[in-house]
């Protein structure tokens, strides 16, 4: 396995649509394994293979759980026993040729929320834009289908932060990152960001271990 260069926002694979995975083989279970060493050593919670400057649509993801967000919001969700439910009963693994269903629940907890995502609960940060982290409204739930590494079947559900972790990197895959998603003020502060480090053009990344 090997640690692998992160492509920095500007890399033009990031702002693309990845193409399908069409070989089961070893070649992506290689690559899925590096892309697993690397979110490791990042760190994150999840990499999506146009990160590392492959168009492929497949992504990792690897969550322990007690984010801000779910420990504020963990009774309403059902966390504790989420499995038990039916959903989270994944925290960890790779999906390839994802679909991503969206669950609002707009009744629910959904209807407890501030008007505005907060710092403290709803801030997320990208490896494709280190250093910097932004408030974001996500769905509360979403349904993960695709398939693993062998070409086998898979299908999760999510609640709470693993469904906002499989929104984000599903967006990868789609050509977005979650700064094209910002409201004001925040898409302006990510926009200097970004123009402060010369980034935003092909040709930047950074591995981790080394400085961005």
């Amino acid at each position: 396995m090997s640690v692998l260069p992160i492509c920095i926002t500007g890399e033009p694979v990031l702002h693309r649509v990845a193409d399908p995975v069409e070989s089961f083989d070893s070649t992506l279970r290689d690559l899925v394994a590096d892309m697993i060493e690397t979110m490791h050593a990042a760190p994150g919670v999840g990499l999506a293979a146009p990160q590392v400057g492959v168009g492929l649509q497949l992504f990792v993801w690897s969550y322990r759980g007690g984010g801000a967000f779910d420990r504020r919001y963990k009774d309403i969700l059902g966390l504790d026993d989420g499995a038990a439910r039916g959903y989270n009963s994944a925290m960890s693994g790779v999906v390839v040729n994802p679909t991503l269903e969206l669950v609002w629940d707009d009744d629910g907890i959904g209807a407890i929320l501030p008007t505005q995502p907060d710092m403290t609960n709803e801030s997320e940060g990208c490896l494709s834009v280190p250093g910097v982290q932004y408030p974001l409204r996500r769905a509360l739930g979403a349904i993960l289908r695709g398939y693993d590494a062998d070409g086998n079947v898979v299908r999760i559900a999510a609640r709470g932060w693993l469904a906002r972790i499989f929104q984000h990197e599903y967006d990868h895959l789609r050509g977005t990152l979650y700064v094209d998603r910002l409201d004001t003020p925040y898409r302006e502060s990510s926009r200097a960001h970004v123009a402060e480090r010369g980034w935003g053009i092909p040709g930047y990344t950074w591995t981790p271990g080394e400085r961005a």
